[in-house]
């Protein structure tokens, strides 16, 4: 379960790398309900043209951002941030569990303090230390992150690496169909009612939307999962896998919006 109490370590916030900035606010829009509100441009951008990006809303609350993708050869993908209190003691943490430091911490005015990194094996997550801002307004209702997920090609290097920088408790459980081990992800200290994620590992063409690399996504939860699934499709997206149920948990997609972009749609098992 994630909250808005944001705990250190649990998810607190997630931005879209897009190279389409209308085309992503139209399409999540349609899919999750979300009001785009961009921000004002820059003076160096004139009268009517395009804002490079601003916030998604869910009835009114702050639930995502959007910006427009820059870095040479990137491909679109959503961004997860987990809360820290230190963003630069969580950066030494980073590079001394053999991590990479893809933006150096550095303050958004009086908002917070904000970092990126890759883990050692690729994959690409930010930390995010809260000024003014704590995070997103909403979570873990329908139209709002519900849950992080790591595929990775190594399930143990992941684990004792993210283990180093963040101090994560993990539990396994093993997946229907004897198709592997999907580890548990818990903040340090917490319950296991704060479980906030996942990981699971895949080989490396299975890994394909990143080049063969570990990636994150989000996971948003939503009312009816087929309902969601007909709004991406008919939106431009296309479904990776599902609907699926699994039982325990509720009925779930693997979705990609237009740009490629991958996301998770969950409505999830009534308790």
């Amino acid at each position: 379960m994630i909250t808005t109490d944001f705990t250190p370590g649990a998810p607190c916030w997630l931005d879209l790398g897009s190279p389409d900035v209308p085309g992503a606010a139209a399409f999540y829009g349609a899919v999750l309900g979300w009001e785009y509100e961009p921000m004002a441009p820059p003076e160096s951008v004139g009268a009517g043209e395009e804002a490079q990006g601003g916030m998604f809303r869910k009835d009114g609350r702050v639930v995502a951002g959007l910006g427009r993708l820059t870095e040479p050869g990137a491909r679109s993908a959503w961004m997860i941030y987990y809360g820290v209190a230190d963003a630069d003691a969580t950066t030494r943490a980073v590079e001394q569990a053999g991590g990479a430091v893809r933006v150096a911490p550095r303050d958004l005015d009086r908002w917070g303090r904000m970092a990126q990194y890759s883990d050692p094996l690729g994959g690409q997550f930010a930390v995010w230390q809260p000024g003014e801002v704590k995070g997103a307004e909403l979570l873990d209702v329908p139209g709002s992150l519900s849950w992080t997920e790591l595929y990775t090609s190594d399930a143990a290097a992941a684990r004792r690496f993210y283990a180093d920088v963040f101090g994560w408790w993990y539990s396994d459980m093993e997946m229907p169909g004897g198709e592997g081990t999907y580890t548990l992800i818990t903040p340090a200290g917490q319950p296991a009612e704060r479980m906030h994620g996942g990981l699971l590992q895949l080989s490396s063409d299975q890994l394909a939307l990143a080049g063969g690399r570990p990636y994150w996504h989000p996971v948003f939860a939503v009312t009816d999962c087929d309902t969601a699934v007909a709004a991406a499709t008919a939106a431009g997206g296309t479904v990776q896998m599902g609907p699926a149920d699994v039982p325990g948990v509720g009925r779930l997609a693997v979705c990609l919006d237009p740009s490629n972009a991958d996301f998770v749609v969950l409505a999830a098992e009534e308790s």
